[in-house]
């Protein structure tokens, strides 16, 4: 089965073609096949027009290649109460897309954009919905509700989502995965808290598979600190700065969003830039660092808690998976939780050639990894299954 994967943002489409084989090992993902189409609405028109340039570049890849596009599968962030689990799209579901914008104004509307472009680009092809939300929908209910007046959920959808689902389906699995051939932890019966460390950030605890808490919430503003996004804040900050500096809702959340983070408290977003000035000896961005930390670490302890004890820490995302200094930081100190880390197993970026690299000391009980995050190959198996099941009813 051959997916097309296609992330719409904004200004942007992200794209992969990636052939599903009977198992893991005879999946490819097609490295001339991939890219990104930035700039719409200024060197490219619209959605419809970067899809056209997507839909060429296919057609001619499979013509040459002999292969056939079996379906599309589709990033959207927000699944709402409504969809808990990869779908097929419909006009219906194209509806309620559009109706859920109201809880992802930036994400909804651009997703939607790329599935009705594919569906003009490439007729008749069935497509799939992937949500961000989805992998949260196990949840506790105690864990997703936000103690405020209950007719908010029910009248406005207030209430815990969580996201990067997609990145937290793939890496916890993979992780489970390592537990049981490592360890022979019974995947059913494995704790793992995965780190999901990026621009955007988020935290999630994984129980027998399943997400039972996540750092993110109603939007993806809450929870870690973020290349530019705040995590959590007083939510009285909104009424204090209309007071104080008679700034709208609008303005704060915007700022919140776009100026807050670690560019907020230093004036960089990128990690890299950071750690460079942490190494000059930069008073604000070692604030700032410990500021980072400080949240993650916190949300490692709540969640050993909620998890009853924990496995295995992952890490992943461009920062996770790639910063040493980070890691050492969030490791350092928690020995008290069976949490150690070898300095010479943690040194470098990325992971080892199997996908998975230990950096745990030989004494922690907890097995702490960095897992390589895949969520395009994620939504293409997502897709999948839901081809697959279509094609078992008849």
């Amino acid at each position: 089965m051959t997916v097309l994967v296609i992330n719409c943002g904004s200004s942007s489409v992200k794209f992969q073609l990636i052939d599903l084989g009977g198992d893991e090992t005879s999946t490819r993902q097609d490295d001339e096949l991939k890219g990104v189409i930035e700039r719409i609405g200024t060197e490219t028109p619209d959605h419809m027009a970067a899809l056209g340039l997507v839909a060429e570049r296919v057609q001619a890849h499979l013509s040459k290649t002999g292969g056939n596009l079996t379906a599309i599968g589709h990033r959207v962030v927000h699944g709402g109460a409504e969809y808990s689990e990869p779908t097929l799209i419909t006009d219906q579901v194209i509806e309620t897309i559009d109706r859920l914008s109201v809880l992802a104004p930036l994400h909804n509307p651009a997703n939607n954009d790329g599935i009705r472009a594919a569906s003009r680009n490439f007729p008749g092809l069935p497509q799939v919905a992937v949500f961000d939300t989805a992998f949260h929908a196990t949840m506790p209910k105690a864990h997703r509700t936000y103690a405020v007046p209950v007719e908010w959920e029910h009248e406005y959808g207030v209430r815990r989502y969580g996201f990067h689902g997609t990145s937290h389906a793939f890496v916890s699995r993979a992780c489970a995965k390592w537990l049981q051939a490592e360890r022979q932890i019974n995947p059913a019966n494995s704790r793992i808290v995965v780190l999901h460390l990026g621009n955007g950030a988020s935290a999630c605890a994984v129980a027998g598979g399943k997400s039972v808490d996540t750092s993110m919430g109603l939007t993806p503003l809450p929870g870690l600190v973020m290349g530019t996004r705040s995590g959590d804040v007083d939510p009285a900050v909104f009424g204090h700065l209309n007071r104080v500096a008679d700034m709208s809702v609008e303005e704060v959340e915007t700022a919140l969003n776009r100026d807050s983070g670690m560019a907020g408290l230093c004036g960089d977003g990128d990690m890299r830039a950071i750690e460079a000035r942490l190494a000059a000896g930069d008073e604000q961005a070692e604030l700032a660092m410990n500021v980072y930390i400080h949240r993650i670490r916190s949300t490692i302890g709540a969640y050993i808690a909620t998890l009853g004890g924990v496995d295995a820490v992952a890490f992943t995302a461009g920062v996770g998976e790639n910063s040493e200094t980070v890691r050492a930081k969030i490791a350092t100190g928690l020995e008290g939780l069976g949490i150690s880390l070898d300095a010479n197993r943690n040194k470098g970026r990325g992971s080892d050639p199997s996908g998975i690299r230990e950096i745990s000391a030989a004494s922690s009980t907890v097995s702490l990894l960095v897992i390589p995050t895949n969520e395009e190959l994620e939504i293409a198996t997502q897709t999948n299954q839901v081809i697959t099941r279509l094609q078992q009813r008849g």
